[in-house]
């Protein structure tokens, strides 16, 4: 089913075709092409391509995938050639399955034509995805706590180490510069990063930033 534009949107729909290969042997030309046809199968909009060379492991908020996202508005389009082209886990892919479904941006994948974009079919989909993942997410905190015990046992120190604390948004200090000089809301970076908007704003007059 092709996306409608909402009478009330302000800007023209976009497509982006999102093309991720973690290796220069990969080719993305037969990619490209099958977003295409399925863009045009689907009566979307021009496809705009954002292309990269890197680890699905790596965060995708720090990805490109993550750049384009943030400038995205409720009506626009991802089209994929596989889910696994949004990041190598379950927990990454729900992750931005989600935050696509909460700003209303519908998701595409043409392999195995898998779709968010509001119908019943999409919101079976995201809940099962949902429920594959508590199942991984449990594996990873059954595999932490098993390391854990294992470095007790050998006697090595637990714990963070002692000193001055320090702020996980210091790590992304140059993106949240970059994102608030493109204008980017401060809401919208706070969700970016996983923290409040208060946290956010306090973080910036800390650091004198703008």
């Amino acid at each position: 089913m092709a996306r409608t534009k909402n009478p009330t949107d302000n800007h023209p729909p976009r497509t982006i075709g999102y093309l991720r290969v973690s290796t220069n042997e990969q080719d993305l030309e037969k990619n490209k092409v099958d977003i295409l046809y399925f863009a045009n199968e689907k009566w979307l909009s021009p496809v705009e391509w954002v292309e990269e060379k890197v680890s699905g492991t790596k965060d995708w908020k720090k990805r490109k995938l993550g750049e384009i996202m943030a400038t995205l508005n409720a009506g626009d389009t991802i089209i994929v050639s596989e889910l696994s082209r949004l990041g190598r886990s379950t927990l990454q892919i729900l992750e931005i399955m989600k935050e696509a479904k909460e700003r209303q941006i519908a998701v595409f994948a043409v392999k195995g034509n898998w779709s968010l974009n509001g119908t019943l079919e999409s919101k079976i989909f995201l809940h099962v995805l949902a429920m594959v993942s508590e199942i991984e997410r449990d594996l990873i905190s059954q595999r932490t706590k098993e390391a854990l015990k294992a470095r007790k046992a050998a006697g090595i120190p637990l714990g963070r180490p002692k000193g001055p604390g320090k702020s996980k948004l210091d790590v992304h200090r140059e993106d949240i510069i970059e994102d608030l000089q493109r204008g980017v809301t401060k809401t919208r970076i706070a969700k970016r990063y996983g923290t409040s908007p208060e946290n956010l704003h306090n973080w910036i007059t800390k650091n004198k930033i703008c």
